[in-house]
């Protein structure tokens, strides 16, 4: 006899304990409606800066202070309405704040560009010579350099104006693509191996079914996934390409080389690094990942390696508990060699509901860390009850620590870090509770189990972020060719990236080609290819701290307290791992290799 599976729940239907605690933040949302209010009025009265906010040193020091105090309140707000429409966009009151937060932040952005365009009007000696005015000043120097470094890109002053005046239309782009992904996209029921009937969503089929150890829940969801993208695939591919035609079309008026130059400008890296992260990964990695899918077809007894099969998990022989509450203290535990300060923040997350941690309806896919500055992080993930889930949870954990360290050391303006280094604390926190586990496996069985969750981390950064990186970088060179845009070439493109990077060692379906559709990393400029940069990083950082104990411990704790104040490459060599060289990326790919050499020999 068929079953049906109960519905997922809506917002309204979870426990309150697996939600995160926003009233830290504001108490209900009349507070935040009236601090909204507020810091408009801290925006508007930066005008009285106008036209003289460079006259001397103690005027510029002064504007900002108050400039700084207006940041500072409206990041809280922004945070605030974006953790309550991440939870549940299908929430009418949430919608609402969030194009009214959207109206007032660009009205802020407006109200603020005189100042970039007065610094900027500067000479290189009138510039230096405010600092020399005003020692305090110094206190901003690195914000107010990168602002007049950008001088030879930025236009005129009514040009920028107007420019800012966009903000809300230049973010649509991501906001119809979010809002229509947790709202619209229903996805069919399918039927299990047992014949019930099982619903289907973003969050089930990415944190669940993909990873179920059975061949028809994998195929059957792959179909019911599937064909609810195939349905969206020309409005995304309308919204996507208005997104890259939007930046390359800024990279032109700016006056960039190209966009990818205009996109790793304030990630601070060369086009080298980019280009090494993603030409290395992407072709040396290959035949290794190639090995592994073989891998997994032999185990799975299965005639051909299916692109739906990829994620399935290799029955090591045990299955340890991986609930959100059994997973606590090992998670804990695995980062014990950070030191108690750093257990404490991990504890902190739990014992004050910074975690949001269920699974609703309308709530965003996938997982972040926000960490707004002047309160604590707070962690988004629809946790299933399975390692992977897991190591996401370190993961974001990672980046919980992090900003707590950042944002207390350092004022708001030097807290934002590189997008090129920002996933290196998130993924250090993975490769901890991976030492930690392979340290506590006693058998054969066990150590084989272990490998294969580090190999889920690799595979999530160094795979699919990596095809990620390739099919952006396509697209943007067809972008700057002028060339359409249209779905069926953004899922050939796509289709292309994974085949050459599969070989002949996995059947790549044709629906595979809109695996560009579920993620919204395209709309956040060069990102996908941070995630294998992160790790490469971590990696060798965590290596150090497994060799050298404490001394490693002490370097990279303050390189986490040094937040934005230096640049990627400055932070890494602290802990001297030099990432302006092929040697680190080189060395963790020939690692993984390592890896799944030891796995081929524990099943053999």
């Amino acid at each position: 006899m068929n079953q049906t599976a109960p519905k997922r729940a809506l917002r309204s239907e979870v426990p309150v304990e697996q939600t995160w605690n926003l009233a830290d933040l504001f108490e209900s949302r009349e507070a935040w409606q009236a601090s909204l209010k507020e810091t408009i009025k801290l925006f508007e009265g930066l005008s009285i800066y106008k036209g003289r906010s460079c006259e001397s040193g103690k005027t510029l020091f002064t504007a900002m202070q108050d400039l700084e105090k207006a940041y500072e309140a409206i990041i809280l707000l922004g945070n605030y309405i974006m953790m309550l429409q991440a939870s549940d966009r299908t929430n009418p009151e949430s919608q609402e704040d969030g194009m009214v937060f959207g109206g007032v932040e660009t009205q802020a952005m407006t109200l603020t560009t005189f100042l970039d365009s007065e610094l900027i009007a500067l000479s290189d000696e009138a510039f230096e010579a405010l600092f020399k005015a005003e020692p305090k000043l110094e206190a901003y120097r690195l914000y107010l350099q990168d602002k007049f470094d950008k001088k030879k890109h930025m236009l005129s002053p009514e040009t920028e104006e107007a420019l800012a005046g966009l903000g809300e239309l230049t973010n649509s782009p991501f906001n119809i693509y979010m809002t229509s992904k947790a709202t619209d996209m229903v996805f069919d029921s399918f039927k299990d191996e047992t014949g019930n009937e099982v619903p289907n969503s973003f969050a089930m089929f990415e944190g669940k079914y993909e990873f179920s150890p059975n061949p028809v829940v994998r195929k059957n969801a792959y179909d019911s996934f599937t064909k609810t993208l195939s349905q969206y695939k020309n409005t995304y591919a309308t919204v996507y390409a208005a997104e890259v035609r939007k930046e390359v079309a800024l990279s032109r008026i700016r006056g960039y080389e190209s966009v990818t130059d205009m996109l790793l400008e304030p990630q601070k890296v060369s086009r080298q690094m980019y280009e090494n992260q993603i030409n290395i990964i992407y072709k040396e990695l290959a035949p290794h990942m190639r090995r592994f899918a073989k891998l997994k077809q032999k185990q799975f007894g299965l005639e051909k390696m299916n692109f739906w099969d990829l994620k399935a998990p290799i029955d090591a022989g045990v299955d340890p508990a991986a609930t959100y509450d059994s997973i606590r203290d090992t998670i804990i535990n695995a980062v014990a060699v950070m030191g108690e300060e750093y257990q404490s923040i991990i504890k902190r997350a739990y014992d004050e509901r910074w975690i949001d941690y269920c699974d609703n309806v309308g709530k965003s896919t996938g997982a972040f860390c926000a960490s707004p500055y002047g309160s604590h992080p707070y962690v988004l993930i629809s946790y299933s009850d399975n390692m992977r889930s897991a190591f996401t949870l370190a993961h974001e954990l990672g980046h919980a620590a992090h900003f707590v360290y950042t944002n207390r050391e350092q004022g708001i303006f030097d807290t934002e870090v590189s997008t090129y280094f920002v996933e290196a604390p998130s993924t250090i926190n993975e490769m901890l509770l991976s030492q930690y586990l392979m340290n506590n496996s006693e058998t054969p069985e066990m150590k084989r189990w272990v490998i294969l969750q580090i190999l889920g981390t690799y595979y999530h950064n160094f795979v699919t972020h990596m095809l990620e990186a390739e099919f952006q970088r396509r697209v943007y060179e067809l972008a700057e060719q002028d060339m359409p845009l249209t779905a069926q070439t953004l899922c050939d493109t796509k289709l292309a990236v994974i085949r050459e990077f599969w070989g002949d060692a996995v059947e790549v379906d044709e629906a595979a080609g809109m695996t560009w559709m579920r993620q919204p990393h395209y709309y956040m400029g060069l990102y996908p290819y941070t995630y294998s940069a992160g790790l490469t990083a971590s990696t060798a950082v965590a290596q150090q701290i497994n060799e050298q104990g404490q001394p490693a411990v002490e370097k990279w704790i303050e390189v986490l307290k040094s937040g934005g104040s230096k640049t990627p490459e400055g932070l890494l060599k602290v802990v001297g791992v030099d990432m302006s060289t092929p040697e680190p990326i080189n060395k963790v790919v020939g690692y993984v290799g390592d890896l799944i050499t030891e796995l081929e020999q524990l099943f053999a």
